[in-house]
């Protein structure tokens, strides 16, 4: 059997006990000299009861659903101190724990949700309400009381008393009762600075229940201040009217407590019903819209944490700044130990209790699979970084290395070959062999700077795509319809021309060139078959871009669609 059963059957049980030990002797029973006093009696306390159990079946609620059980203990137990019933240990139970329940309810409260007091004074007041009301106003004052020489010879036996010192047993009632009414002031304006001080959300969620034990609170208070001048807590007819608004209280507080329960399995059935739609919206931003329709904050944002560090990206795989610039709240969530996502939202719309774990339990399947999918995206993207890097770390070597063929080996050699002529214009008859050499050192430059050519052409990093496409199509077939005039990024200028140079090489080539919706478009036509553009192909796949090519009629016709990543090109004049 489940505890909880247990335990509200052993409070269902001390109901019916209770309303016996009232019965032993009507006139020592609050609930049986007042009107409907039974009902007040049976109401509030099962009332609590119920609430304890359905809080109890939440795991978040669980500790809180264990207090308001001791709570609803409390108050039956109020009724035991009657010197009409024949057992000794009910009847000393009642006396030390006559004035208890004020204690427990104000636990349950000050620990709801979640069963634990989070902060010192919460923590302070809880001891106090417990020292006070079980330690000086119970076992204290018991402690010097014995009935029988009182005058209550049938009286059962008080297994706490000491000592039969009448007037330090008053005396420790009065301090009681006058502890009792600072702690209960004191609590209530704990209680109204705490709601006046919480987010709109903790509001929502705890705004009821703290108004329900507020005003159960000020009863209890109330009739504190009524007992102050006889030094004990008694029964006349006021204090019957104040015991029985105590009891209507517990009942809303019962029913605040467990209509939350209620708004909470809604609102969990409401999240499991927008996860089982997402395969509606089965997009990068489908989890997103769904979760900022949920909270109604349009603008809400998921950031998944990718990496070692704290890089943190949207399903995109675009970065998020953490924290937000803009004032806005973050929110972690996590799945036991690993951290699953982060909520970018307004100020205060997560800060009520539970309210995370809520949203947890019926979106973190969607979420892990979005961090999943984030990650996937994020890595791809570096990997196509860097495979961008090691593109333009190519084109840089090459650049180096036709920069120093022209300045190193091709000046030395046009060196010599001045020297040549010098020392033909010097001899009166010049060898043979002078004529070879300096034939053969004309082949070597002319050899050279093809090779530096090939490398990366001077142009195209001087003036751009467009000149290096024309000064090409001078020395082969190569007719160019369009090339805008004005710079690309530089790793796209050299790819396009290494493809218009590669295709261009053996046979007639028609090329078109013209950037439009953020793209570098090529269009270029030879004749024949295609050459072997594998290594074109992968530059262009790892600049995200795309290749594709068709032969049909003798014609070969290739696109390369390229993205424009780096905008403001720079206009190049030309003829």
């Amino acid at each position: 059997m489940p505890i909880r059963l247990l335990l509200f059957g052993l409070g269902a049980a001390l109901g019916v006990v209770t309303v016996d030990i009232a019965r032993a002797e009507r006139g020592f029973s609050t609930a049986l000299t007042t009107p409907h006093g039974l009902t007040a009696l049976l109401g509030a306390g099962w009332a609590l009861l119920m609430s304890a159990l359905a809080l109890n079946r939440r795991l978040s609620d669980r500790r809180t659903g264990v207090l308001l059980f001791v709570a609803s203990y409390a108050w039956f137990l109020s009724e035991w101190d009657n010197p009409g019933t024949s057992s000794s240990v009910v009847f000393s139970l009642g006396l030390v724990l006559d004035a208890a329940c004020p204690a427990a309810v104000a636990h349950a409260v000050l620990a709801y949700p979640g069963g634990r007091l989070g902060s010192w004074p919460a923590r302070t007041l809880a001891a106090a309400g417990y020292a006070i009301a079980v330690g000086v106003q119970g076992v204290g004052a018991a402690a010097y009381f014995r009935p029988q020489s009182q005058g209550c010879s049938p009286c059962p036996r008080n297994w706490w008393a000491v000592a039969d010192v009448p007037t330090r047993a008053q005396s420790i009632a009065s301090w009681g009762v006058q502890a009792g009414t600072a702690w209960l002031l004191a609590l209530i304006v704990f209680l109204v600075c705490r709601l006046l001080t919480s987010g709109a959300a903790a509001r929502r969620s705890t705004g009821l229940p703290t108004l329900c034990a507020l005003g159960y609170f000020t009863a209890v208070a109330i009739f504190y201040l009524h007992s102050l001048d006889r030094g004990f807590l008694g029964s006349d007819g006021l204090d019957g009217r104040l015991w029985q608004t105590q009891a209507g209280a517990l009942i809303l507080l019962a029913a605040a407590l467990t209509a939350e329960v209620v708004r909470a399995r809604l609102r969990h059935r409401e999240l499991t019903r927008m996860v089982i739609n997402l395969g509606d919206t089965a997009t990068p931003s489908g989890l997103r819209d769904a979760i900022a329709e949920r909270l109604a904050d349009p603008d809400l944002q998921i950031a998944y944490p990718v990496g070692a560090g704290n890089d943190h990206v949207d399903a995109a795989a675009n970065p998020v700044a953490l924290p937000p610039p803009d004032g806005r709240a973050a929110t972690p969530l996590h799945r036991g130990d690993t951290h699953i996502a982060t909520l970018i939202h307004r100020q205060g719309l997560l800060d009520g209790p539970g309210a995370t774990d809520e949203l947890m339990s019926g979106t973190h399947m969607a979420l892990e699979h979005g961090r999943l999918h984030a990650e996937s995206l994020a890595q791809l993207a570096a990997l196509r970084a860097s495979g961008a890097r090691i593109v333009t770390a190519g084109d840089e070597e090459r650049r180096r290395l036709e920069r120093d063929l022209h300045d190193g080996a091709q000046q030395r050699l046009v060196g010599l070959a001045l020297g040549l002529r010098l020392l033909r214009l010097r001899s009166t008859k010049v060898p043979r062999r002078l004529d070879l050499a300096e034939q053969e050192l004309e082949r070597a430059i002319a050899e050279l700077r093809r090779l530096a050519r090939g490398l990366h052409p001077v142009l195209l990093k001087e003036a751009g795509l467009a000149v290096a496409v024309e000064a090409l199509g001078q020395t082969r077939d190569l007719r160019v319809e369009a090339v805008p005039r004005v710079r690309f990024p530089d790793v796209l200028e050299s790819t396009v021309y290494l493809m218009v140079a590669r295709m261009s090489a053996n046979r007639p080539t028609t090329v078109r060139i013209s950037a439009c919706d953020g793209q570098l478009i090529t269009h270029l036509t030879v004749a024949g078959e295609m050459p072997d553009l594998a290594d074109v192909a992968d530059r262009v796949t790892t600049l995200e871009g795309l290749l594709t090519s068709r032969t049909e009629h003798g014609e070969t016709r290739v696109t390369a669609l390229l993205p424009l990543r780096c905008p403001g090109q720079v206009a190049v004049s030309g003829p």
